[in-house]
């Protein structure tokens, strides 16, 4: 089939009249200029490891990938300027080799600058900065969806890139952007295991006070906090643990997920088998702070999935919720998960997560924009894809009624009640501003079109 263009996990499938991968600014004014031999919607791409149709068209895909230029990196200003085609890894790589970073670092680095300008992301590791990629954006330009050129700076246009560091490609194709960056950090990673039916509201707040940055994850009834703290310089052991690291997430602990779901026969046998392979991968962890080697560059947790086989590769979804409901949430949704097991043999075969992350009004969409969030991140490699898609619409509907706010890439099945429940004002905001920018509706395909 010509122009199939399917996203990572291989769950979205689309299947553009013309996939067209643009070297210049000129190319890309030429598509958005020419809708007879370019149909609507047009929208841009980059390596697509999004779970939701954000990109999808049967009209026209720009792939950007081929506009993967560094423009510049400037020490004195502290910033980094390349084409939004550029993968955050290619990026972050060769920042490190200058003992430079971003300031938030990622798991997923097959996200392209583009994408990172002006989607959602996700990170609860840098401590006192913020979580979400777009925050550190301080420039951005972008042919408009009539095909003309315009530009934003943090300096000069604060209002305007409120709106684009959110805007998802409905108000044009990005195509150049500018980071803040800073010095090389070596972070330290500690494990504090705890009862999920013992842990209070006042115990979690010391826990976010005592950590630089935070995950939390969950196996069974007990929470596995992940906490990080700066240190001077990694240990002996560092690069083995980052290798460690980056193999279980890039394809091991997918592998042995779909093998124990496929190959152990009965229910209570593959829910025991699970929680052994989830309490193992946390004692290997636990063992390796003791060891000393729990420390890595901070750049160095960013994972290269672009040679995970299918065999190896998984998703997720994320649902933030307010900071101090998040504890309620996370016991409830246990309860739901076993009850779910219960009624449909089907349970996520890799450890729920929760990012920490902090208020952050950076942009327009930004999910902790009224304050502090922990999310509940339900991950799996599926081997049957209507049970984990059943899974996800029951899941949508669980956050959906204690106050959850999805992602728009990254919560699949989403609805505009779920939107417009999460968001409020700033979604019609939101909504008016695409129609404002792009009134003949040139980038909006049918998911954001059904949702704004």
């Amino acid at each position: 089939m010509g122009n199939m263009v399917r996203n990572y996990d291989g769950g979205i499938t689309s299947s553009p009249a013309q996939l067209v991968s643009p070297r210049s600014v000129d190319e890309i004014q030429s598509i958005l200029r020419d809708a007879d031999g370019y149909p609507s919607p047009v929208r841009a791409m980059g390596s697509y490891h999004s779970l939701t149709p954000c990109a999808s068209s049967d009209g026209t895909i720009i792939d950007m990938s081929r506009m993967s230029r560094i423009l510049k990196i400037d020490p004195h200003s502290m910033t980094f300027t390349a084409e939004a085609g550029l993968q955050f890894i290619a990026a972050s790589r060769v920042l490190r080799a200058m003992n430079l970073q971003f300031v938030t670092n990622i798991e997923i680095g097959n996200m392209t600058l583009g994408a990172a300008a002006c989607c959602h992301t996700k990170d609860g590791l840098d401590g006192g900065e913020f979580g979400q990629v777009g925050s550190y954006i301080t420039a951005i330009k972008w042919v408009t969806p009539g095909g003309d050129l315009s530009e934003a700076s943090e300096a000069t246009d604060p209002g305007l890139m409120y709106l684009m560091r959110s805007s998802y490609g409905l108000c044009g194709v990005i195509y150049e952007v500018t980071f803040r960056i800073k010095p090389l950090e070596a972070i330290h990673f500690r494990y504090l295991p705890r009862p999920i039916g013992q842990l209070t509201e006042k115990e979690v707040d010391g826990i976010i006070d005592a950590s630089r940055g935070l995950i939390c994850w969950t196996v069974g009834r007990k929470a596995h906090f992940q906490t990080r703290h700066p240190i001077d310089r990694v240990g002996p052991l560092g690069a083995l643990f980052a290798a460690s690291r980056r193999k279980l997430w890039n394809y091991a602990e997918a592998r042995v997920g779909r093998f124990i779901d496929s190959s152990v026969p009965t229910k209570p046998l593959r829910d025991a088998t699970l929680d052994t392979w989830f309490v193992g991968n946390k004692l290997l962890m636990s063992f390796l702070h003791l060891a000393g080697g729990a420390t890595l560059y901070n750049p160095d947790k960013t994972i290269d999935y672009s040679q995970t086989p299918p065999s190896a590769r998984y998703a997720f979804t994320f649902w933030a919720f307010p900071r101090h409901e998040w504890l309620n949430v996370l016991r409830d949704y246990v309860d739901f998960s076993e009850k779910y097991f219960e009624d449909y043999d089907f349970r996520c075969n890799m450890a729920l997560g929760s990012y920490f992350i902090r208020k952050d009004a950076h942009s327009l969409l930004s999910y902790s924009h009224d304050g502090d969030i922990f999310s509940v991140d339900p991950i799996h490699a599926y081997t049957d894809r209507p049970a984990w898609d059943g899974f996800l619409k029951e899941f949508n509907e669980f956050a959906y009624k204690r106050n959850g706010i999805p992602l728009l890439n990254q919560s699949p099945f989403i609805t505009k009640q779920h939107v417009t429940a999460a968001y409020g004002q700033r979604w019609t905001k939101f909504s008016a501003h695409v129609k404002q920018e792009d009134p003949s509706g040139r980038m909006l395909n049918p998911f954001f079109a059904n949702l704004l």
